[in-house]
């Protein structure tokens, strides 16, 4: 049996990051951190993504190896599961540079299994473990007020807090159990706001096509037993300006609509409607591309109509 090695305490507030993946939501939250005064190390596929963060003070590091050199945390900010297994193992891999006492926490939306493969190889090492993916927009990625959902050791995610609190709003820093629960989570929220995009989209159409104002009927909605946070506020991205937010792409909507439904599947729970809400997904994918904006299916069925729903 292999012993592990003892982890290293964190200082109170961690200062060392290291920061993989510069996207809409990664920039935004890499940012953030060098704002905040961190020492911040980075790197992606695309140097130029870490332009404006060297040019701040951030360093860049050639391979995530690099990344996690000398790091107190290291964060991961990853389209799909592929490619955190991808980052995280191998010669160059971020956990063959990151030291004892290190944690890597993964903001990703991704699944369990990849975290306990990477887990099986960093215990060993003293380095401990966090899937901590993010909900709240590139938007909430740019102003640092993200909701967190975490799972792994309570414990860590105290030692790591500071870093998240810079991220996130601190108060939507939710502990939600052990390994993995907060990948879980974090498929469930997304698959019950793509749902209610789904819903809405085709409650609005039928509302407004019998002859009722857009304005009237979403008010009267939201003074209901039916009202929700999309309906008072993310669906204004569309019916305000127009905006399908291309910040999160069709082709990420669909694979974590995918991911959603392969859970039901290995959990044995009967999952049709959510199954319905994948494939209208994946009919806006093939009908306006992979880089579409993720509120995109709420123009399937406005094109339909020919009656853009617009306040």
């Amino acid at each position: 049996m292999t012993t592990p090695t003892p982890a290293a305490t964190l200082a109170p507030d961690p200062r060392k990051v290291g920061f993989i993946g510069l996207g809409h939501m990664g920039g935004g939250m890499a940012r953030n951190l060098l704002a905040a005064g961190y020492d911040l190390v980075v790197h992606d596929l695309n140097r130029d993504a870490a332009a404006a963060l060297e040019a701040g003070g951030a360093r860049w590091a050639a391979t995530p190896a690099e990344a996690g050199a000398g790091r107190d945390v290291v964060l991961t900010s990853l389209p799909a599961p592929p490619h955190v297994e991808q980052v995280l193992l191998g010669p160059d891999g971020l956990l063959s540079g990151m030291p004892p006492g290190s944690v890597w926490a993964d903001v990703s939306t991704s699944v369990p299994a990849v975290a306990d493969k990477v887990r099986e190889l960093a215990t060993p090492r003293g380095i401990d473990v966090l899937d901590a993916p993010v909900s709240g927009m590139a938007a909430g990625a740019a102003a640092g007020t993200l909701a967190i959902y975490v799972g792994g050791s309570a414990a860590v995610l105290e030692r790591v807090r500071p870093v998240f609190d810079v991220i996130g709003n601190p108060e939507k820093i939710v502990h939600c159990g052990g390994h993995g629960a907060g990948y879980t989570v974090k498929l469930m929220l997304n698959l019950l706001w793509f749902a209610e995009l789904v819903v809405t989209t085709e409650v609005l159409a039928i509302g407004t096509e019998a002859g009722v104002d857009l304005a009237t009927l979403r008010r009267a909605l939201m003074a209901s037993p039916s009202t929700s946070n999309f309906l008072e506020k993310d669906v204004l991205y569309v019916l305000e300006r127009g905006d399908y937010d291309e910040g999160f792409t069709l082709a990420l909507a669909c694979k974590d609509l995918g991911l959603a439904v392969d859970l039901a599947r290995a959990v044995g729970v009967p999952a049709e409607a959510s199954a319905l809400v994948e494939q209208t997904y994946r009919r806006a994918r093939a009908q306006y591309g992979d880089s579409g904006g993720e509120m995109l299916p709420m123009k399937l069925t406005e094109d339909l109509t020919g009656h853009p729903l617009r306040l």
